[in-house]
C-alpha cells in the first residue's frame, strides 16, 4: 500500500503558544506527503504552509467536520491543539491500515516532560491503574483493538469517517464515543497502538483537572443512559459504586456504630491502594501527596458527575 496523502487537522479557539507548537512539530514529521489544516474561531494572522480555516466559535466536532470537509488527504488525522506529535507518529499510524478492516488508529497521549510539576502530576493521576482501562489512552505499552480512541490522537480513513456521517457536533467531551460507536456498528476495526504517540499538555491539578474531570464524568453517565456501547462497562461505574458505597456506609454506621470499624477498614483499603498506584507512578518525592490525593478527588468528581449524567434528559451544548 502506497503512503497516501494525510490532512492533519487541528481544531482550536485560537492560534495561541500550544496550537503554535502543535503545527511546528507536524511540520518536522518524518512523514512526507501531508496537508496541516488549522481551525480556529476567528484569525487574521497566517501562518506559513498551514491552510488556516476560521469556523467562528463552534465545537470541536464541527470543526473536525469543517476540516474534513476541506481536505483533499485519503486519511485524516485529528489531533488537539494543546498537543503535538512524535516524528513517526503518522508512519506509525500507516502501517496499521495495511489491514483493510482497520478503520481508525490511535495512540497514548502522554505527558509532556517540559508540563509544570502540577500538570505532571496530573499525568500521573490519569495514567495509574486506579483510573481503569482509560489508562492505557496516558501510557505507551500495548497494541490492541479498542473500541473508544480518543479524538486527541485519531487518525481515520475519510471514507469512513463520511459513511458515518462525521463527528457529533453537539456534545463535548465524548465526540470520539460517538464516532468510535458509529465505526463499529459498520463491523470496521479500531485499533490503538503504543507507538503512535502525540504528547498532550494536562490541565494541572487540582482545579482545572477536576473540571475536565467532572465533564467527562457527566458525559459518560448520559451516553452510558443515551447511547450504552463503548459506554457502558462496569468500569465506568466504579467510582460512582465508590461514592455511592462511602455515602451508604457513614448513614449505616451512624444508625449501627458496630459497623463504623468496617467502614473504616473499607476506606483504609481504599486509600492504601491509591498510595500503592501513587508510588508505582510517581518518582518525584514532590508529587506523592499531590498525586494520591488526586486520585482519591478524581474518584469522587468523576463519580458524582457519572450520576448527575445518569439523571440528566440531555445535556447542553
Amino acid at each position: 500500500m502506497q503512503s497516501p496523502l494525510v490532512s492533519i487537522i487541528i481544531p482550536c479557539k485560537e492560534i495561541d503558544s500550544y496550537a503554535g507548537e502543535c503545527v511546528k512539530q507536524c511540520k518536522r514529521l518524518d512523514y512526507g506527503t501531508h496537508e496541516i489544516i488549522l481551525l480556529p474561531d476567528n484569525a487574521l494572522e497566517k501562518v506559513d504552509g498551514v491552510k488556516i480555516n476560521p469556523t467562528g466559535p463552534v465545537t470541536p466536532g464541527a470543526k473536525r467536520n469543517i476540516g474534513i470537509a476541506n481536505s483533499i488527504g485519503e486519511i485524516c488525522a485529528f489531533i488537539d491543539s494543546d498537543a503535538y506529535p512524535r516524528r513517526d507518529w503518522l508512519n506509525n499510524a500507516f502501517k496499521y491500515f495495511n489491514d483493510p478492516q482497520v478503520a481508525a488508529v490511535g495512540g497514548p497521549g502522554l505527558t509532556p516532560r517540559e508540563d509544570g510539576i502540577m500538570q505532571k502530576a496530573s499525568g500521573h493521576v490519569l495514567s495509574s491503574f486506579m483510573v481503569g482501562s482509560i489508562s492505557s489512552r496516558y501510557r505507551a505499552e500495548k497494541i490492541f483493538e479498542s473500541e473508544d480512541i480518543h479524538s486527541c490522537n485519531f487518525v481515520a480513513r475519510k471514507t469512513v469517517l463520511k459513511e458515518v456521517g462525521g463527528w457529533n457536533e453537539k456534545y463535548w467531551p465524548g465526540e470520539d464515543t460517538l464516532i468510535c460507536l458509529a465505526i463499529k456498528k459498520l463491523s470496521k476495526k479500531l485499533v490503538e497502538a503504543s507507538d503512535v504517540v502525540v504528547y498532550h499538555h494536562r490541565r494541572p491539578l487540582f482545579v482545572p483537572h477536576l473540571k475536565q474531570v467532572s465533564r467527562f464524568g457527566l458525559h459518560r453517565g448520559f451516553f452510558t443512559k443515551r447511547f450504552q456501547g463503548n459506554s457502558f462497562k462496569l468500569t465506568y461505574f466504579i467510582p460512582s459504586l465508590l461514592v455511592l458505597s462511602l455515602f451508604t456506609g457513614v448513614l449505616a454506621s451512624l444508625i449501627n456504630p458496630f459497623l463504623i470499624d468496617a467502614l473504616l477498614c473499607a476506606v483504609s483499603l481504599y486509600l492504601i491502594l491509591g498510595l500503592i498506584a501513587t508510588l508505582l507512578e510517581v518518582r518525584d518525592a514532590r508529587l506523592i501527596f499531590p498525586v494520591w490525593l488526586g486520585i482519591i478527588a478524581t474518584h469522587v468528581v468523576y463519580g458524582v458527575s457519572f450520576l448527575v449524567g445518569l439523571m440528566k434528559r440531555d445535556l447542553e451544548r
